[in-house]
């Protein structure tokens, strides 16, 4: 079978499923936040929602790199790292007089130097996408300690330095039209260029892909620095916000942005996933802490009652995906 006749059923198969994958996501979060509207009438006023998806803009914007890595089969343990270390990277550049627009620059491009080094180690060396970006993960977060010399860095920065999480046009704040942007720009890739259908095809068969003449390291290491990319984004988003780069941000955000990809639809095995999916974890995700604040939850109840209606809603997924399915 040609590549072209390969994607073309990829293709037709991988809208089906995602659609009633969407859909699924889509009614859980309609559940919840009627569960929660009835409770406290409170989460539906624009400035809850505001709240709400300020919250989860970084988790959108790294996650739509991960969920393309993940569906190509590949993970990123290593993002909060490098959106720590971008953030300190962020807040020394400024605070040695570097104009803050191309503290910017740099510090993202920091991140992307970030993913290219996780892109050269899981491709030439051939190890463990897990074990390499753990191992990244530790050195960045080593590497953020050295740079904030174990703490953060606060004193002598610029009265710009919060001006990227600072502004709004009108009632929306810039942070959310960088996310729509992102989730605009990954889902044109992942639906009308060949990275994004190369990454289904080497995630639902990576044999068949490379004798299909797919170049599976150039796929995959352009995923990474598109990871790496994000998280240094993020993480100057993050220091803008905070008036600070903090050394011990993002801790488990790894986590939170590949929970997100899977509530969303995306498959640990690859192959299958969205970036429309990933936006509605990253919702559920969202509503869920936001609600729980709300009715003033205990956090060590948070984490117990957040892990179920995680768990409950993949395993609900999972069900009805395979009841429509067969």
């Amino acid at each position: 079978m040609s590549l072209k006749n390969v994607n073309a059923e990829l293709k037709t198969r991988k809208l089906n499923e995602t659609v009633l994958q969407n859909l699924i996501t889509l009614g859980l979060l309609v559940l919840i936040s009627i569960i929660i509207t009835a409770i406290s009438p409170r989460f539906l006023s624009f400035t809850n929602i505001n709240n709400v998806l300020l919250q989860i803009s970084l988790i959108i914007i790294v996650g739509s790199g991960i969920t393309l890595l993940m569906i190509s089969g590949n993970f990123d343990l290593s993002v909060g790292g490098v959106l720590a270390l971008a953030g300190v990277f962020f807040a020394v550049l400024c605070r040695s007089g570097v104009p803050t627009f191309i503290a910017i620059i740099l510090a993202v491009l920091f991140g992307s130097l970030m993913g290219a080094l996780n892109g050269v180690l899981v491709v030439n060396l051939k190890i463990s996408t897990i074990i390499v970006t753990l191992g990244t993960m530790y050195i960045t977060r080593g590497l953020a300690l050295i740079f904030a010399k174990g703490s953060m860095i606060s004193s002598g920065l610029p009265g710009d330095f919060r001006k990227l999480s600072n502004t709004y046009f009108g009632p929306i704040s810039l942070v959310i039209i960088i996310v729509i942007a992102v989730v605009a720009i990954f889902f044109f890739i992942q639906s009308k260029t060949n990275l994004g259908q190369y990454a289904y095809f080497i995630g639902s068969n990576r044999e068949t892909a490379r004798l299909s003449g797919v170049n599976i390291g150039s796929t995959v290491s352009i995923l990474y620095i598109l990871v790496g990319t994000l998280a240094g984004l993020s993480g100057v988003i993050l220091a803008s916000k905070l008036g600070t780069g903090d050394s011990s941000v993002g801790d488990g955000f790894e986590f939170d942005t590949i929970v997100a990809a899977v509530i969303g639809g995306t498959s640990v095995a690859g192959g299958k996933g969205s970036i429309s999916g990933l936006v509605l974890g990253a919702m559920i995700l969202g509503v869920l802490n936001n609600s729980l604040n709300l009715l003033g939850v205990a956090s060590y109840f948070q984490l117990v009652i957040k892990g179920l209606v995680l768990v409950f809603a993949i395993v609900l997924q999972r069900f009805i995906m395979e009841k429509f399915s067969n």
